[in-house]
């Protein structure tokens, strides 16, 4: 392949946007430990919808270690690809879009949101 020669098909995805909530790390019958995180991206201004809300897992524990250290409302550098999971329910076979992170960077941290946030729903 040269150079300038392109693969037929890519599957990149990159997001920067907020921790949604608290990381779910959950045991798999495999053996493996799977991080699961949902990242919020705002769209463009005009749109109906403000933000969209995108599912991601990993189970590579340097992910496991970075998002330890994110908290609800860090803003989030997301790289991985997009995979598509399948699985029963009562109701018949169900699917659902997921980023397989490869790569996490917390960018900044918003632990004064992150704070804020917490007393709010501590009152409540």
């Amino acid at each position: 392949m040269t150079s300038s020669a392109r693969p037929a098909s890519d599957n990149q995805v990159f997001l920067r946007g907020r921790l949604a909530d608290t990381p779910d790390f959950r045991d798999l019958p495999s053996g493996d430990l799977l991080a699961v995180f949902r990242v919020t991206v705002a769209r463009p201004a005009g749109d109906r919808a403000r933000v969209d809300t995108i599912d991601c897992a990993s189970v590579k524990p340097k992910i496991h270690r970075s998002l330890a250290r994110a908290a609800p409302g860090d803003i989030l550098e997301v790289s991985g690809a997009l995979h598509r999971r399948f699985w029963r329910t009562a109701a018949g076979p169900a699917s659902r879009y997921a980023v397989d992170v490869d790569t996490v960077r917390i960018t900044r941290a918003d632990r004064q949101g992150a704070a804020s946030r917490a007393r709010t729903r501590a009152s409540a």
